[in-house]
């Protein structure tokens, strides 16, 4: 195993203490409990966002800490959910008084421990707090972590959309609605060329001869639909798209936003030249791509392979989308 890590078990709270030194003027973080706030939280008399989930995504959630986005972010161990003290913290430090937004990823043990952490923070303090699980992956119904669907490229999509929104300053339950919304609005598939090496294992999480890719991969190395051979990128951009059009809520002439997010390892110069497959794909089918977002914005360590992400836009979230954003993995406009 090649890392540039320490030890392993220390991965986690250095890599937060980096994020600490590298953005003090944007972010606080409390290493104990392992939860990144923004710099000035709690926002008086605006709804709290609180995300979170298991480190090795990055920037998901924490890069995603700031103004437009997220109030805070708890991180779990490597691929591991974070614990519910850890979610309450959270919820209690963000509170402006207008109640606080859980945004939880459709992985089971976020679900569950989210839950209890909204539970906790109702009885201990009277925190009005809303939760919204987003389940957009088409690949598979169920998976090693999930029941249903598992939640990935909208769960980014939707802090920016609903940050945006929370700090215009609208109510807990407009922005609870909104986030439904977007997660019913939005349908995402991903591939993987390579594995990952989680550093407490030291090995590769499963193996892929060189011909051969795994479709419908999940974010923690979870298999897919199936292992196929490997084949170009219009083909694989096809592979991806077509199942997220059949199931994508879409009237005739609604624009979308379309995202080519990398899994950590695999280059712009091929996530751009897969965005261009996409984008070709959407022009024959005569849906205009009114917003687009290519990068690394939710990983899995080093695995090489990317997911395509569609979201069906409107006015209001264009606007909001639009908005300015000022967080370490997300920035414009401010």
């Amino acid at each position: 195993m090649k890392k540039l890590i320490n030890d392993p078990e220390d991965v986690v709270v250095e890599a937060l203490r980096g994020m600490a030194a590298a953005h003090p003027d944007h972010l606080r973080v409390d290493l104990e409990k392992k939860v990144i706030y923004r710099k000035d939280a709690p926002v008086r008399g605006k709804v709290g966002l609180v995300s979170g989930g298991g480190s090795g995504h990055e920037p998901m959630h924490g890069g995603f800490v700031g103004l437009g986005m997220l109030d805070a972010a708890c991180a779990g161990e490597v691929f591991t959910s974070p614990v519910p003290d850890q979610m309450m913290a959270a919820t209690t430090a963000v509170d402006g008084g207008a109640g606080v937004l859980h945004i939880v990823k459709n992985y089971t043990g976020d679900v569950m421990n989210f839950e209890m952490a909204a539970e906790m923070a109702d009885a201990d303090s009277g925190i009005q707090v809303r939760t919204v699980v987003t389940n957009d992956d088409v690949a598979v119904k169920d998976s090693l972590y999930t029941a249903g669907r598992r939640g990935v490229g909208v769960t980014v999509l939707l802090e920016k959309i609903v940050g945006a929104a929370a700090e215009q300053g609208r109510p807990l339950e407009e922005i609870a609605d909104l986030a439904t919304k977007v997660n019913e609005s939005g349908r995402s598939m991903g591939l993987a060329l390579t594995s990952c090496t989680v550093p407490s294992a030291g090995k590769p999480t499963f193996e892929l001869g060189d011909d051969e890719f795994e479709l419908g991969i999940g974010i923690h190395g979870e298999p897919g639909r199936e292992r196929r051979p490997m084949a170009s990128a219009r083909e694989l951009a096809q592979q991806l798209v077509e199942p997220i059009l059949e199931d994508l809520p879409r009237k005739n002439g609604q624009p979308v936003l379309a995202f080519v997010n990398g899994m950590g390892g695999t280059p712009l110069i091929e996530q751009y030249l897969m965005f261009n497959e996409v984008q070709t794909i959407l022009a024959k089918a005569d849906i205009q791509v009114a917003r687009s977002l290519v990068g690394n914005y939710i990983t899995s360590l080093e695995m090489a392979g990317l997911s395509v992400t569609l979201l069906t836009l409107d006015d209001d979230l264009i606007g909001l989308w639009d908005a300015p954003v000022n967080t370490p993995g997300l920035r414009w406009g401010a």
